[in-house]
């Protein structure tokens, strides 16, 4: 790897920020453009602390002064992706050779961008970060990876027996140990002594996991959650069940009038079945059979009167039941059939028709927010067959038609009110995602689900996107809230491995902890040529190495050596990453 210029950053936002921090941690020179003069006091700070010049101006002039002829990369972060697109397409004119990034929101608009500045150099925040809330959603331990074509797994394991884990887990690296209210200690060695009810979180492949007797890893894309939380996709079962599926919406948007009228009616009926069947005599003496009985009590209700049955000849007690059944069950069709006919014709079956309505639903997971993480995360969970509602402010929002075409209900409304979340079925939801764009809406919806859920909290997982690190951290230790989650954390690593040329395979969260996957190509005379796994040390895991002569090693050793060529693949977080690939860049000739 050559030794790069600086990388000029176009854009002031929370993902660019994250990104501009991690660039300064890979030892990278950075330039800020600021075309729309878009950064606030809190980022004019940052930049001033990290020592990080900021240029503002028209583009092509602040590109210009951003020294553009002499970087060795550009990252457009624009929080617009018309200004990220037209920023892009100006510094591949200017400088066609420069390695560019770009973030881009549309994925068609992506799509196209991609055969200008290259595969891989075209990143959705979205996308990235989707996953992480998913995972958390459907109540996955365990994380998969794909590291140079084998896969590999990233779980949590309870230890059961005093020992080090190199003695419970074999050939299984560590990556974080948890014990009681202890600090995790992130990437620990395996000769670290652990004692029952710890936690350990592990990575290894399949083979290795089963080779441990870690049998349920082998279940691992199995969702834990409740029996019946997984079903079908929503979109294939509104396509099979038209009518299906309107007698539901029926259901479950009737109204509390509507439901006791029919029940009275019901009740009236099945009183009246049994009244005829005991008390009605035929002209031959016999008593109504049970259809008899029910075909009469239609018949009556209905005020047909086919002439077939009458009650003229009845005991009189059974002609007054007779006229108060007539009354009674004329009243009440006529009241059912109104409230069905104004319920038919309102504006909620028009907007529940081919969904699976709210009301019925049990084991469905809320999100809260349809942006564009939220739509992801809903397109995430639909794929993976559960149910999900959304809860939104403005009806008329971009993706509102994405996700009705998804098959998937949207409860207009503000999360922080009780009604809102009723009508979301929070009672019956296995897991709730709150991802708005700010910060402190999503803590006021926080604490409003903490009060609902009261004792169901520990069992309801509630996913939090809050960008500001003390923010969250208050959060996590104030409020017990166990995911607080930020996507440009989770995205920003992906920027800079593109910017920079370490290939980003994936990020995580082990509880709060970020992880990062990543590729990096030793350079030859580099700091990290001919170094042992035992001297790189550091909170990084090496997880695999792709030798120069096409062999992949994974069973590492502490004596294990680094050459020229290889390519490592690292687990750690991801400061420590770009530790590492500092130290390889730094020492470069």
């Amino acid at each position: 790897m050559q030794k790069p210029g600086h990388v000029v950053v176009c854009g002031v936002d929370d993902t660019a920020l994250r990104t501009i921090e991690q660039l300064l941690a890979a030892g990278a020179d950075v330039v800020v453009v600021d075309a729309v003069a878009e950064a606030g006091a809190v980022a004019e700070r940052l930049l001033e602390q990290w020592d990080v010049p900021l240029v503002r101006g028209r583009l092509r002039e602040a590109l210009a002064e951003a020294r553009l002829p002499e970087a060795a990369a550009v990252v457009c972060l624009a929080a617009d992706d018309l200004a990220a697109l037209e920023a892009a397409l100006l510094v591949r004119r200017l400088r066609p050779e420069v390695r560019l990034v770009v973030r881009m929101a549309n994925p068609q608009v992506g799509h196209a961008l991609a055969e200008v500045v290259g595969e891989g150099c075209v990143l959705d925040v979205a996308a990235l970060a989707a996953p992480s809330v998913v995972e958390i959603c459907l109540g996955r331990r365990v994380h998969e990876l794909t590291v140079a074509g084998r896969e590999f797994l990233v779980a949590d394991l309870v230890v059961d027996g005093a020992a080090t884990v190199r003695e419970l887990y074999g050939e299984l690296a560590p990556l974080v140990i948890a014990a009681g209210e202890a600090p995790p200690v992130v990437c620990p060695s395996r000769d670290v002594p652990v004692r029952p009810g710890d936690r350990v979180t592990a990575v290894g492949t399949l083979a290795q996991f089963a080779h441990q007797g870690v049998a349920e890893v082998v279940e691992h894309l199995r969702p834990q959650g409740p029996v019946g939380a997984r079903v079908p996709a929503q979109r294939a079962e509104t396509g099979r069940a038209g009518m299906r599926v309107l007698l539901r919406s029926l259901v479950a948007e009737a109204d509390r009038p509507l439901r006791f009228a029919v029940i009275l009616l019901g009740v009236l009926a099945v009183v009246s079945v049994l009244v005829l069947r005991v008390g009605y005599l035929k002209p031959d003496g016999t008593h109504m059979t049970l259809v008899d009985a029910a075909y009469f009590t239609v018949e009556t209700i209905a005020t047909v009167g086919y002439g077939d049955f009458n009650f003229a000849a009845q005991p009189t007690w059974l002609r007054v039941y007779a006229i108060g059944l007539m009354a009674g069950g004329a009243v009440l069709a006529a009241i059912v059939f109104a409230l069905v006919t104004q319920l038919l014709v309102s504006r909620r079956i028009e907007r529940s028709f081919g969904q699976r309505r709210v009301g019925a639903m049990r084991g469905h997971v809320v999100v809260v927010g349809l942006g564009t993480v939220g739509i992801e995360v809903v397109e995430e969970l639909v794929a993976a067959g559960r149910r999900v509602v959304v809860i939104d402010r403005a009806e008329a929002g971009r993706h509102y038609a994405k996700a009705r075409a998804l098959g998937v209900p949207v409860v207009v409304g503000d999360a922080t009110e009780i009604d809102v979340l009723d009508a979301a079925n929070l009672a019956g939801a296995t897991s709730v995602a709150v991802l708005t764009s700010d910060d402190l809406v999503n803590v006021e919806i926080g604490l409003v689900l903490r009060e609902q859920l009261g004792a169901r909290l520990p069992s309801v997982p509630v996913v939090l996107r809050v960008f500001d690190r003390e923010l969250a951290r208050g959060v996590e230790a104030g409020f017990g809230f166990r995911y607080v989650r930020s996507t440009a954390a989770l995205a920003a690593p992906w920027f800079v491995g593109a910017a920079l040329g370490l290939g980003v395979l994936g990020t995580f969260y082990v509880d709060q902890t970020l992880f990062l996957v990543g590729r990096l190509s030793v350079t030859a005379g580099g700091g990290l040529d001919g170094l042992t796994l035992w001297e790189l040390a550091g909170q990084v895991r090496v997880v695999a190495l792709h030798r120069a002569d096409g062999h992949l090693e994974h069973r590492l050793r502490r004596d294990t050596g680094l050459a020229a060529g290889d390519e490592a693949y690292l687990v750690g977080r991801p400061d420590e990453v770009m530790q590492v690939l500092r130290r390889d860049v730094a020492a470069s000739p």
